[in-house]
């Protein structure tokens, strides 16, 4: 009997393919997403030094969200890492989908930080 690989190892795959074509750099960093059932999480990543530029989850204090695993919370992080990015200095980023499909909220997350002012 041929059993189907698990969601994580085919995320993992794809993901392997979208990361090969993409890539922070200091100007411009890549915008890391992971998602779990309970949370979001994102990262702004310079490729070129290996560096955590900046970051945001759902477990963040500065966030007051009542249930974390939403498409609300996740617009409420894309707006902090948008926030957290201007006040560095970086206007354009690079996003990264993480191999999750775009919808729902990675999708949430995206249009709340392009709508608050980061280019991608």
């Amino acid at each position: 009997m041929i059993t189907k690989p698990d969601k994580n190892v085919t995320r993992k795959r794809r993901h392997a393919r979208v990361r090969k074509n993409l890539f922070g750099t200091q100007e411009r960093p890549r915008l890391n997403v992971y998602r779990s059932n309970k949370h979001i999480y994102v990262q702004l990543i310079d490729d070129i030094n290996g560096k955590t530029v900046a970051s945001a989850s759902t477990k963040d204090n500065e966030l007051k969200v009542e249930a974390t695993g939403n498409v609300e919370a996740a617009k409420q992080v894309g707006e902090l890492i948008a926030k957290r990015a201007q006040d560095k200095g970086y206007k354009s980023i690079v996003f990264d989908r993480g191999g999750y499909l775009y919808h729902g909220r990675v999708k949430a997350l995206a249009d709340a930080a392009r709508e608050a002012g980061l280019e991608f």
